[in-house]
């Protein structure tokens, strides 16, 4: 099957956008996300108040990620005959139901199954989010409907680290999670309110997903896609370890270190469309290959609290424009199978968060938050070298 131009698509979407549905699909990537990356910013005391070590607490970002990785590639099938206004709704619920068990857990095994159904509705809602977002606005739209769900990415970084540490040390890290259980009902009501019905259109099967992996540079790009991520969050998971114990900065300049991470990481979303119209390719290898740097100098130097914080922004600024570009790439190089090579993509980073995390953890437990760094810039550099060698980018596409 030849990829359909996105020019010849202008006739697929509504004639008129439905800019509540994106705003309601915006707010439950939010949710997720926030719910996704809480654990890193609460390590800690989750850590302290269950009687397990940091490493072990990082597991309920493994998990999470392992089982979302298994969700995105099955969904397309499993819910071939599901409305997937109903699908959506059903996420948000798992959101909430996976907050509350995380609130109430005894223990590590309540914490990690909570955190698997955090998984099943992150990776769910994940992969089919792009599909519907082309089904709720015009193909001209699809762009900015695009980068309004990506904000939510963005907005969950901002929140979920620094408002997840300082409120964690204020209320307790229970408390926490239960505000982010109250962001999945709200996500669950605008869904309901403005989401139009939207049957199924795909017959998309895991055999479909074997023939999208097939196609020219899909599985180099996946690839190299997954060990920028798994590069990224074996740094993110376990830097308020390292920010504590080896930059020496009290909870009050974590959070706001933290903060700093995730404001730069808004703006370098907002600033992923330049650099990603100037040239799709050199966006996807600098990204890893300046990070790779920054991790180097982290290791190496061990740097005052003014130069971490410099580094630890300038991180979140490149990171920012990470998903956005593997998403471009992916929507230019498969435009005519975007459930399956969604989940191919979101199955790819759900499958980097998860080794990121569990190899971090072990490397953390046995020497510490500079080995993981250390790790994380090797990864790094290796997946900028392979898209330097490997990957190729089709040009920006034009609208009619």
């Amino acid at each position: 099957m030849n990829p359909t131009p996105l020019s010849n698509r202008a006739t697929d979407g509504p004639e008129a956008p439905a800019w509540g549905a994106v705003i309601s699909m915006a707010l439950g990537v939010f949710g997720l996300v926030t719910a996704e990356f809480l654990p890193a910013s609460l390590l800690t005391p989750i850590a302290a108040d269950l009687g397990i070590t940091e490493g072990a607490a990082g597991q309920a970002v493994t998990v999470t990620a392992v089982v979302g990785m298994v969700a995105s590639l099955l969904i397309t099938s499993v819910a071939r005959n599901i409305d997937r206004r109903h699908l959506m709704m059903t996420f948000s619920a798992f959101l909430v139901v996976s907050n509350l068990m995380v609130a109430a857990a005894p223990g590590l095994a309540m914490l990690l199954i909570g955190r698997l159904l955090l998984g099943v509705a992150l990776g769910g809602f994940w992969a089919m989010s792009t599909a519907i977002v082309i089904r709720l606005v015009p193909a001209a739209s699809v762009p900015r409907a695009l980068s309004m769900i990506f904000s939510g990415v963005s907005g969950a970084t901002i929140v979920a680290a620094p408002v997840g540490s300082y409120l964690g040390d204020l209320a307790g890290w229970r408390f926490v999670f239960l505000l982010t259980a109250l962001l999945g009902v709200a996500s669950l009501i605008a869904q309901f309110l403005t989401l139009p019905k939207l049957a199924p259109t795909s017959n998309g099967s895991l055999k479909t997903l074997g023939v999208v992996l097939a196609r020219p540079g899909i599985a180099l790009g996946l690839v190299a896609a997954t060990l920028v991520f798994g590069g990224h969050f074996a740094f993110f998971t376990y830097l308020r370890p390292y920010l504590e114990a080896n930059i020496g900065a009290g909870i009050g300049m974590v959070s706001a270190l933290l903060l700093g991470f995730g404001l730069a990481n808004f703006i370098g979303t907002l600033a992923a469309g330049l650099l990603i119209s100037r040239s799709l390719k050199l966006s996807l290898a600098a990204l890893p290959l300046l990070m790779a740097l920054m991790a180097a100098l982290l290791v190496s130097t061990v740097p005052p609290l003014p130069v971490a914080a410099v580094l630890v922004a300038l991180w979140g600024f490149l990171f920012g424009a990470v998903p956005v570009s593997w998403s471009t790439w992916l929507a230019r190089t498969i435009p005519d199978e975007a459930e399956s090579a969604g989940g191919l993509l979101v199955a790819s980073i759900q499958f980097a968060i998860g080794m990121g995390a569990a190899v971090g953890g072990i490397i953390f437990d046995v020497s510490g938050a500079t080995s993981v760094f250390g790790t994380s810039g090797l990864v790094l550099a290796l997946a900028a070298i392979g898209i330097m060698v490997g990957v190729r980018s089709r040009p920006e596409p034009r609208l009619a």
